[in-house]
């Protein structure tokens, strides 16, 4: 029976339609967030010049959303508690939209840092609730992928972002950099009118009270009526509800629906498994963006301008090469992620990126001293930064936004997303904003060596704290947690058949 039932549920997720298109337009709002990254690595040059900004008001423009970001980030998980995931959805739309025509339509520096700060709340918004309603909507056995997908579209919108530079650079200069980040307006509105076809989480509606309503969503995107109802009874369950209870619509107190509580819990009180989430959740956020991904993403043409490219051709397209090779690497990760399962891949990728860095630096150090640098040593540095970029997409790229929307439990969920999502933006912010002072003060060489030695302090982080959640329930997760070591390579395989 074991065996049938693991068969029965590898083939679920290939007839779920429905939950695969709810998933790939809730995470499409994460374009967004890529494309400004994106268009910001090639727009940055041409803002400097038009509006004749210095290097540090350059780093800070540059940097700045994702520190706005955190005012979205940490209103999202209220947000989203009080008015649905969807509607949130919707929300980060219409400010993203509003955001991009302030930056498009901007004549000086401070209109730029305005629209930029309405634009950073908008990513906030998106960044948190997308994978939270995509894992809240995913079956277990899918949802690795599915949960996965806010970071492929992230790379998507970083690869149209580097594209968009390239195909906008001819244009004058005061006109190409507005037009790069104006149009970004367009995709916005699309994506908040698709949303709203979606259906709203089954999970929100059951802290809601609205069972009759989640078990109508739980059956769309279920494969079975037996697999909707067992699904429904896991929610109950999580939120202290009698399985026995099938009434339509039922009382909830006002600590369960209002979110009143949580942070007394993650905080004050908390339990040694939510002590252990609360860790491994901000702590896997904090090293995705300590080890410098941004700093490689956001200043790529000046990476390869000190690695010894001159032509301002040449290093667009080369931007253009590490986009399609970060598409392609997280899409390749994405199906591995409920086969290989999430442990074994961040580990594998963050080795990686500590090789990958150590390399880089050392490579850029070697050039830096040289008054005639070898071709060896530039293609190194080149081939570096691809690979650098394809280890973090094989695993820390898709997996952190994954594991967060995993762990939490369903009671402190909106509110520990919103808080690593917080400590991401703001360590993106820190090192965006601070990426050329840092190299003017120990070299760029010396920035990757930083970076380096950052990783492999991830690394051992990972492997100690992180179990793994490949399988299980969103309900039975939390058990996972507040063990010890032995509990870090768990095989919660039985959950398979939900």
């Amino acid at each position: 029976m074991t065996n049938l039932s693991g068969l029965e549920s590898q083939k679920k997720p290939k007839t779920n339609k429905f939950a695969y298109a709810c998933a790939v337009l809730a995470s499409m709002t994460s374009t967004i967030l890529g494309y400004d990254i994106g268009v910001m690595s090639g727009a940055a040059e041409f803002i400097q010049k038009d509006l004749k900004i210095t290097d540090v008001q350059l780093e800070i423009l540059l940097g700045i959303l994702n520190v706005y970001s955190l005012l979205g980030s940490a209103a999202a998980g209220r947000t989203s508690d009080w008015i649905g995931r969807r509607y949130t959805l919707v929300l980060a739309g219409a400010i993203f939209f509003a955001g991009a025509l302030l930056m498009g339509f901007s004549t000086n520096y401070t209109f730029l840092m305005f629209g930029r700060f309405v634009a950073g709340i908008g990513v906030g918004y998106a960044m948190m609730i997308a994978p939270v309603y995509t894992a809240e909507i995913s079956p277990a056995a899918s949802r690795g992928f599915l949960s996965s997908l806010p970071e492929v579209f992230i790379n998507v919108g970083i690869l149209l972002g580097y594209v968009s530079n390239f195909a906008f650079s001819s244009l004058p200069l005061d006109v190409n950099w507005r037009v790069m980040l104006g149009i970004a307006a367009i995709p916005s509105v699309f994506l908040a009118v698709g949303v709203l076809y979606m259906p709203e989480s089954p999970r929100w509606l059951v802290l809601q009270g609205r069972l009759g309503e989640a078990k109508k969503v739980l059956e769309r995107v279920s494969t079975s009526n037996e697999e909707a109802q067992e699904r429904l009874d896991d929610i109950k369950e999580a939120a202290g509800i009698p399985k026995d209870c099938h009434d339509e619509i039922i009382t909830i107190e006002k600590k369960n629906s209002g979110g009143h509580g949580v942070w007394k819990e993650l905080f004050i009180h908390p339990t040694p498994a939510v002590r252990h989430i609360l860790i491994a959740g901000v702590g896997i956020h904090f090293f995705q963006q300590a080890s410098g991904i941004d700093s490689v993403v956001l200043y790529s043409p000046k990476i390869f301008e000190k690695a010894g490219i001159q032509s301002h051709s040449k290093k667009l397209l080369m931007t253009v090469a590490v986009g399609f090779i970060k598409t392609v690497s997280i899409l390749i990760a994405t199906f591995f992620l409920d086969k290989v399962g999430r442990r074994p891949l961040i580990l594998f990728s963050m080795g990686g990126m500590v090789v990958t860095l150590l390399v880089l630096g050392t490579g850029l150090t070697i050039i830096d001293q040289s008054t005639t640098p070898e071709t060896f040593v530039i293609v190194l540095c080149v081939l570096s930064v691809f690979l650098f970029v394809t280890s973090f997409s094989m695993g820390m790229g898709p997996i952190v936004w994954v594991y967060v929307s995993e762990i939490f439990p369903l009671r402190l969920r909106a509110q520990g997303s919103s808080l690593g999502v917080g400590v991401n933006r703001l360590m993106s912010g820190i090192i965006s904003m601070t990426f050329i002072s840092l190299y003017k003060a120990i070299t760029i060489g010396g920035a990757f060596l930083l970076y380096g030695c950052v990783a492999v302090i991830a690394w051992i982080f990972f492997y100690y704290m992180c179990p793994e959640t490949k399988g299980t329930k969103l309900e039975e997760i939390e058990e996972l947690f507040g063990k010890g070591r032995k509990n870090t390579d768990n095989k919660a395989a039985p959950a398979d058949s939900s």
